[in-house]
């Protein structure tokens, strides 16, 4: 079974804690998981590598979670062998006066891949369809609105080259609650805390509920979901690169093709 079917999520998706423990990819052994993760990440490099080269597409992964989720560890951890001419991060915070004065979706468009580009959008546009409803400051009727333009844009971008890989990094509440106590017993973690995270915490089951509607509002073949099991931090690297992976093979990249006038030239 090819590893991205296995974590589609589809259009009937609802999130659930005990689903976030499995570790369907684990081979028992930590440590040989690990290596096995260093070696997907090499895999995905030389891969880069030729999608830069030939450029020909552009490749676009959005890791989507709540807090602690590890959206952080999953870059570190999947996307630091790739040569960083190739890769880019994108982290969408609160946005700016300037962003404010302009549709929700004007800074995100900015950010997208080029050709030959992997874009990794840690938190995404789908900010705009969760946080914004947990707190009410959209109604229903926007949201509806919202989940229209983002299949728009994510046809759009899908219908000039980029491909697209959705990630939603799901982790069960104690765990996050096991989380939170880690970053506040160890000081050295202190810079990882902060105490509005303990505030949208207590909406913990409103955002699964709305990664479910958001999901199946949105999921495409040419824009797919993966529910990725994340309590397990391993496992969860171990997913996503072999996700990204299997994408890019399946490409079929290759490198340029070799130019004429260079055959037989010396340099003397």
């Amino acid at each position: 079974m090819k590893v991205c079917k296995q974590f589609r999520a589809g259009k009937q998706t609802k999130i659930k804690d005990a689903d976030a423990a499995q570790k369907p990819l684990s081979s028992g052994d930590k440590i040989k998981d690990k290596e096995l993760v260093t070696e997907l990440a090499t895999q995905i490099a030389a891969q880069q590598e030729m999608l830069f080269a030939g450029r020909s597409h552009k490749v676009l992964v959005v890791l989507q979670g709540i807090d602690t989720s590890g959206k952080d560890g999953t870059v570190k951890e999947v996307f630091s062998v790739i040569n960083p001419q190739g890769v880019h991060i994108a982290n969408f915070k609160a946005p700016s006066d300037i962003e404010r004065a302009h549709d929700y979706l004007w800074r995100v468009h900015q950010m997208v891949p080029q050709w030959g580009e992997i874009m990794v959008f840690n938190r995404s546009h789908y900010e705009d369809v969760l946080v914004t409803r947990v707190h009410d400051w959209i109604d229903e009727a926007e949201c509806e609105r919202r989940y229209a333009q983002i299949r728009d844009f994510e046809r759009m971008l899908a219908e000039t080259g980029t491909v697209i890989i959705k990630c939603l990094l799901h982790i069960s509440k104690d765990e996050q609650r096991d989380r939170l106590q880690e970053r506040i017993d160890d000081p050295a973690k202190h810079w990882k805390f902060d105490l509005q995270d303990l505030e949208e915490r207590k909406n913990w089951d409103r955002y699964q509920e709305l990664f479910g509607k958001a999901i199946q509002a949105t999921d495409a073949d040419h824009a797919p979901w993966y529910v990725i099991p994340a309590n397990s931090k391993t496992h969860r690297n171990l997913a996503i690169a072999s996700i990204l992976l299997e994408t890019l093979i399946d490409l079929k990249l290759k490198p340029p093709a070799a130019k004429p006038e260079l055959k037989g030239l010396k340099i003397e």
